[in-house]
């Protein structure tokens, strides 16, 4: 008798520690399947390659060439009867609103300032916003208004 309840008694414990390990494994594949859905979701809303609007005499090319914990790329801007400029940019993509600082040069002078961009259907839709005195940067990134009759479609690269 004493055997058989020690048989029971072992076949039960070694069962229940074998549910746990099951569990646990469970819990660690969801959470990375999560982190996984995460990271497509923000590679997927924003693509590496261009973003161009060329229209009535204005042309704005983003090209994104990377996307990591930060966005880096490339943007030239000419607009009809002004300065062209071109530069680079760095930011981060939260939700869908993509904030960076965007280095450019104009006129052989070198200037910073604070980009904003919504990203919706493969478009890129420039923000704006009131900019504290310099104009280097928002005020208040949560008053960005992405209003722009420019935005920029998912493109070839054709810097």
């Amino acid at each position: 008798m004493k055997k058989i309840f020690f048989l029971l008694f072992t076949t039960t414990v070694l069962l229940s520690c074998k549910n746990k390990t099951n569990e646990l494994e469970h819990t660690e594949t969801t959470a990375n399947q999560e982190e996984t859905s995460v990271e497509e979701t923000k590679t997927s809303l924003l693509e590496l390659g261009c973003y161009v609007y060329n229209q009535n005499g204005n042309s704005v090319t983003m090209e994104i060439t990377a996307i990591n914990d930060s966005i880096k790329g490339n943007l030239k801007i000419a607009y009809a009867e002004k300065d062209a400029n071109d530069g680079t940019f760095t930011g981060t993509l939260k939700n869908d609103k993509f904030i960076g600082t965007y280095t450019f040069t104009s006129e052989s002078t070198v200037s910073k300032r604070e980009i904003a961009f919504l990203v919706k259907e493969n478009k890129l839709i420039e923000g704006y916003g009131e900019m504290i005195d310099n104009g280097t940067k928002f005020k208040d990134n949560n008053a960005i208004s992405y209003t722009s009759t420019m935005p920029l479609t998912k493109s070839d690269c054709k810097l």
